[in-house]
């Protein structure tokens, strides 16, 4: 218990120390209890659909394709807007087809060392799993919201942090322990930084991907497709999920219904033609 309260605060100290790198770049909308009773109504009803047969692969890899053709060059000035101006961001994102994967999964990751080299994958059964275009583009969408919310670098950065706070203080601990002669464990502090480094990896996790929900809508918007039938995706049977953790599609990310609320809110944003705001923005 004391170790988890002061990871907690060594992490809030950190993140008051540099704010960009913890939370959300952008602000969330605002969800009112309609929006999420309207989510709840179209999470029930898309759950209460028959199950739908698996298009074949070929199927699936020809929508891919169709569908990134249009979301990438979207995505890609949507992405040298927000980041590249002034700044070393490869927004020329690799969009391949991961065939080795059994899982349905759809992931964002880097090729090369240093962060560059965006790339992002998605399985063949995720491909013949989606019903229609449109839940193509938003899944592809959310990925491009993680590189455009800088997400890999701020879990890398919090990694970091975790390790030194939970490293500091087992090592204060053991010096304590010795100097009154009791029993210390020698291999603490390196294990204690593994789990201080995998905690503040997950600190913010769910909170980046509802904001990749919200990039994603509006990438998914502004590139013709609708981000409200493409959210239907989140309504998969459970037992049909990826259980792989970290890389799945669902791993650590919040409840679906919670998801499908933000794309609502955004989609109200994007009809009153309002914008991303940046955090500490006075617009």
């Amino acid at each position: 218990m004391f170790v988890r309260k002061a990871l907690r605060t060594g992490l809030a100290i950190l993140c008051l120390a540099g704010v960009s790198a913890c939370g959300t770049t952008y602000r969330m909308p605002d969800i009112s209890e309609t929006t999420t009773s309207q989510a709840v109504a179209m999470f029930d009803a898309a759950r209460a659909e028959p199950p739908h047969a698996m298009a074949s692969p070929d199927v699936g890899m020809t929508r891919f394709r169709r569908v990134a053709s249009r979301v990438e060059p979207v995505a890609r000035k949507f992405c040298e807007k927000e980041l590249a101006a002034g700044r070393n961001v490869d927004c020329n994102v690799q969009l391949q087809i991961d065939r080795e994967m059994k899982e349905r999964n759809a992931y964002f990751t880097y090729a090369e060392s240093g962060n560059r080299g965006p790339i992002i994958r998605f399985s063949v059964p995720i491909l013949q799993d989606a019903r229609n275009d449109d839940e193509i583009a938003f899944i592809l969408g959310h990925e491009y919201g993680h590189l455009i919310g800088q997400h890999i670098q701020k879990q890398q950065q919090q990694a970091l942090a975790g390790a030194l706070i939970l490293g500091a203080l087992t090592a204060y601990s053991n010096a304590q322990a010795a100097s009154v002669g009791a029993y210390y464990d020698p291999h603490a502090v390196e294990q204690n930084m593994q789990i201080g480094a995998a905690a503040g990896q997950l600190a913010f996790s769910q909170t980046y991907e509802l904001e990749s929900d919200m990039i994603g809508t509006r990438i998914a918007a502004a590139a013709g497709y609708d981000p409200v039938k493409g959210a239907r995706f989140f309504a998969r049977d459970e037992p049909a999920r990826s259980q792989s953790g970290k890389l799945s599609f669902w791993g650590t990310h919040p409840s679906d219904q919670k998801r499908v609320a933000v794309v609502l809110a955004t989609m109200e944003q994007i009809r009153a033609q309002e914008g991303l705001v940046r955090k500490g923005s006075a617009n």
